[in-house]
């Protein structure tokens, strides 16, 4: 099982699960511990690979990476702790996840909040993509990982987001990275059917003003999705929304599951 990490909080049954993006761990969510505890039981996950997952994962998963792979790494986790239901906070890739879980498992999941969502690939991140796999058993892979880092977050303003992300990454092995970029063949259907398909649970979407690369698409997915989905973008602020602006972040994030309960 993969690693996790909880924190009970005795007045209230609802739970919000953490699950950060590829390349981070659990760590990424220190800004929101402190305030979210005080009013819900958190889980924090590390996907397979990552954080603490890693050296109980070295040999434990032979097979290919997926996204419904990874998400039953999630519910396994769920179900070990008696959880039946709970809201969703991801960040990156970590919203696929989210979205995967809530396509196969929508009982299980009260909400999504979904920060720096991506939902399509814009023509530069399939380029970068197309890059990463031409080169990903050449160079090592921390060279590729810096240069998406600066793509996805280039304004002075998103150092400490990139070297968060970078130093993260550091964590991971050669081979783990690869497994986790070879996900990204499968990447363009999965988003094309989220996009596509509303699903009945409330969803926020948190986006930053200077994610280039994401904002847009998720704009378009939120006017067709009014039904379930809202969107708050924050200002000055780029793809690691809760690191960049955590308070802004959490302020929205809170205000939305007291709505979503």
């Amino acid at each position: 099982m993969i690693n996790y990490t909880i924190y009970e909080n005795k007045n209230t049954d609802q739970w919000v699960t953490f699950v950060h993006g590829a390349g981070g761990s659990s760590s990424i969510w220190f800004k929101q511990i402190r305030d979210f505890k005080k009013q819900y039981n958190v889980l924090l996950l590390d996907l397979r690979g990552h954080g603490e997952s890693k050296t109980i994962l070295k040999t434990a998963f032979k097979q290919n990476y997926t996204f419904s792979a990874l998400a039953n790494d999630i519910l396994e986790v769920l179900d070990f702790l008696k959880i039946k239901k709970s809201h969703f906070v991801g960040i990156s890739l970590g919203t696929i996840l989210i979205r995967q879980l809530a396509e196969m498992y929508p009982e299980r999941v009260q909400s999504m909040i979904l920060g720096g969502a991506i939902l399509k690939m814009n023509f530069r991140s399939q380029v970068l993509m197309r890059l990463g796999n031409m080169f990903k058993y050449v160079l090592p892979y921390l060279v590729l990982y810096k240069f998406f880092a600066f793509v996805i977050m280039p304004k002075k303003s998103h150092k400490q987001s990139r070297v968060l992300f970078i130093n993260e990454a550091k964590k991971l092995y050669q081979k783990e990275f690869i497994k986790w970029f070879k996900l990204t063949a499968e990447i363009n259907p999965v988003l094309k059917w989220f996009r596509q398909v509303e699903l009945n649970i409330p969803t926020l979407y948190v986006m930053g003003e200077e994610d280039y690369m994401f904002l847009p698409s998720v704009r378009k997915v939120v006017e067709n999705h009014y039904k379930s989905s809202k969107l708050f973008v924050i200002e000055k602020c780029g793809h690691v929304v809760n690191v960049e602006q955590p308070n802004a972040f959490n302020d929205a994030v809170l205000s939305f599951i007291n709505t979503a309960k």
